[in-house]
């Protein structure tokens, strides 16, 4: 169909155009894409096995959705990803404010200028990317809103009486209508417009300063809430969470490697960065750690969530740490190093929502804890575990390393280092190369400078080593050494 050529009501007609409503619309849509094998919902990682068949079952079967989970679960992203669902393009009536559709008008204007015109009225053409619309429920939300007012000026300017319908300014939710609206965060929405959307999605009915207008609004619904909210803010009324058809329940990735996709899709890391900075993979897995370690830490609050929003964040603060030092010494090509991540504590203090206990610790001592704790879980999947007690004289995996540490006395590993003095430093420290070779021996090139330093900051946490951070940088000793230079 050239829809170029279709302008008015007549030439809609001659093409014999069917009307269809948008819940059949993105039925009829995802019915293709599911025999055709491809994904709905592309750039979604996670859900492919949870949440995403539900939200294709509620689409079947028509119904409005309401996606419950915490914060930074991709919920907002799933709604807006509904609009490839939708045809490319649907007529509406020249000049309507609600997107009439010509064949079946619902609003006073679009029924006058059929009336009026019959198969002269003018059509345009409604992409779909202007079919969703978007807003967040905060208590300052009023009815004039979303769903309509009044006007004086209206009725002033067309010398209507306020008993005409037409001095009607329509809301979000009226204009939406043959689109897609999604209201974020629903129970922080007062209860009094929660109640104004009953018959919205039941009957079909607005009612407007004492208009009843049967209007048959075409609208696919999407809601977001946070379990927290209803407890803290507010709660969904009992009567309107009756009305959403579907309630789908959404969650954080479930392990690093699902984590890692929607991390390296996210983070915004521009072709300058992406050339001069080198991360490796272990790298890019400690930073996933961490936000499985604060979801299950005591010193978070779990029932506000860590968003994944931390990790993106971090993955961005991570490169720029690593960026700025390259900058500094003028570097062309610099690899990521463990010490950088003292530069992604920023990122995760400012995402993360703190019991009691946490706050008197401090956000920063928790960061800290954070990242020492997925270095810590890391290295227990490649290295052989670290006893706390040893028999005197008995040798382990570590017993070389740690003696080269008691003759030599330690190092400093400082942050303006350059590439050269970096691997200077870590070179000389031999038993390092032989448990490399032991115990990760596939380890790249590029990534075996950061494994030793990984190395270090396990046994650093297992209390083998003793870590202090200086000025520029940090020392490692043994911790006898430590001890007696204390004393």
């Amino acid at each position: 169909m050239k829809i170029d050529k279709i302008k008015t009501l007549g030439d809609l007609k001659k093409q014999g155009y069917q009307t269809k409503s948008i819940k059949d619309e993105l039925r009829d849509n995802l019915i293709l894409k599911i025999k055709e094998g491809i994904p709905a919902f592309e750039g979604i990682h996670g859900f492919e096995e949870t949440v995403i068949p539900e939200i294709e079952r509620a689409i079947l079967s028509k119904h409005n959705i309401n996606l419950l989970g915490l914060r930074g679960q991709a919920k907002t992203k799933l709604a807006r990803l509904m609009i490839q669902l939708l045809d490319e393009y649907i007529p509406f009536v020249a000049g309507s404010e609600i997107n009439d559709d010509p064949l079946a008008p619902i609003s006073r204007f679009a029924k006058d200028l059929i009336a009026e015109k019959g198969d002269a009225t003018p059509i345009e053409w409604l992409h779909r990317n202007e079919r969703f619309f978007e807003k967040l429920a905060t208590p300052d939300v009023t009815i004039a809103d979303i769903i309509g007012d009044v006007d004086p000026i209206k009725a002033a300017n067309l010398k209507l009486s306020y008993a005409d319908e037409r001095v009607i300014h329509f809301g979000m939710i009226p204009r939406a209508n043959r689109s897609i609206f999604v209201i974020n965060e629903l129970p922080d929405l007062q209860a009094r417009i929660q109640v104004a959307l009953f018959n919205i999605l039941q009957e079909g009915d607005i009612q407007i300063r004492g208009f009843k207008l049967r209007m048959n609004l075409d609208i696919q619904f999407i809601f977001t809430a946070n379990p927290e909210d209803y407890t803290n803010r507010g709660s969904i009324v009992t009567p309107l969470k009756d009305r959403i058809g579907s309630q789908i329940l959404t969650h954080y990735p479930k392990n690093i490697a699902v984590a890692k996709k929607i991390t390296e899709q996210e983070a915004k890391i521009n072709a300058v960065q992406s050339e001069l900075v080198y991360v490796p993979n272990l790298a890019k897995d400690i930073i996933e750690q961490i936000s499985f370690e604060a979801r299950a830490s005591e010193y978070i609050d779990a029932k506000s969530g860590v968003s994944a929003r931390m990790t993106i964040s971090a993955m961005e603060n991570l490169i720029s740490t690593a960026e700025r030092r390259a900058l500094k010494n003028g570097l062309t090509k610099t690899a990521v190093r463990l010490s950088d991540f003292m530069g992604i504590i920023p990122a995760i203090t400012g995402k993360v929502e703190l019991v009691y206990e946490g706050e008197q610790e401090g956000a920063e001592v928790i960061a800290n804890l954070l990242i020492e704790k997925a270095i810590s879980t890391l290295f227990k999947f490649q290295f052989p575990k670290i006893s706390k007690l040893e028999k005197q004289n008995e040798k382990n995996a570590y017993s070389d390393l740690l003696d080269w540490f008691i003759a030599e006395g330690g190092f400093e590993l400082y942050e303006d280092f350059d590439e050269k003095q970096y691997k200077k430093v870590l070179d000389e420290v031999k038993p390092l190369d032989a448990l490399m070779k032991k115990y990760a021996p596939d380890t790249s090139k590029e990534d075996a400078y950061f494994m030793k330093e990984f190395i270090l900051w396990a046994l650093v946490e297992n209390k083998k080593l003793n870590k202090e951070k200086l000025t520029e940088g940090f020392s490692f000793k043994d911790v006898l050494g430590h001890l007696i230079n204390k004393l």
